[in-house]
């Protein structure tokens, strides 16, 4: 292979071990917010990363899970089953296929140059948006809570208040640890 040597083999090894090692409990917690089992966190910390090895590389860009992609397919995908469920997880799947072949068309056709006049305001629009949609989603697992799953920002805001005296202390003093040691 051109381009290969001893030097670069090497530092490619580490960077895929540290990657690994940050990818596969990520993707964990993605699966989580998407409201899959965790399991499927680990294929989609893994499977799109060999399909984009066979592509070509990017100095730039690292595929697999995303926090924002995992909260639009639980958004999309909540009304339709309840989350976790066989069902949901048919319809994850569906969607997944569909968003793959849709991405491959606009690949193909060179539409992607579009993404180019997209403002830098609708970026951090959509940015802010997704992350205050995953810190309601999160809730109940850093209050240690049990909240219904499956309902709308404003409705997981409602039955946090609603459940606030239940908050679980232990729950929230690991949560407070981890969150001010990060």
């Amino acid at each position: 292979m051109p381009g290969v040597n001893r030097a670069s083999l090497r530092a490619d090894a580490i960077a895929g071990i540290t990657g690994a090692l940050v990818v596969l409990p990520q993707g964990l917690a993605y699966a989580v917010i998407a409201g899959l089992p965790p399991a499927y966190g680990l294929y989609c910390a893994m499977i799109p990363v060999i399909v984009a090895a066979m592509f070509g590389s990017s100095w730039h860009l690292v595929s697999g899970p995303t926090a924002a992609i995992s909260i639009v397919v639980f958004s999309a995908v909540t009304p339709l089953a309840a989350p976790g469920s066989e069902q949901y997880v048919t319809f994850v799947l569906t969607l997944t296929l569909l968003v793959g072949l849709i991405q491959f068309a606009i690949g193909m056709s060179g539409l992607g140059a579009l993404l180019n006049f997209v403002s830098h305001g609708v970026v951090l629009g959509f940015t802010a948006g997704a992350g205050v949609l995953i810190a309601a989603s999160q809730l109940s697992y850093f209050f240690g809570l049990d909240l219904p799953r499956g309902g709308s920002l404003f409705g997981n805001l409602r039955q946090f208040v609603i459940h606030v005296r239940d908050i679980n202390l232990n729950v929230l003093l690991i949560s407070l640890v981890t969150l001010g040691s990060a």
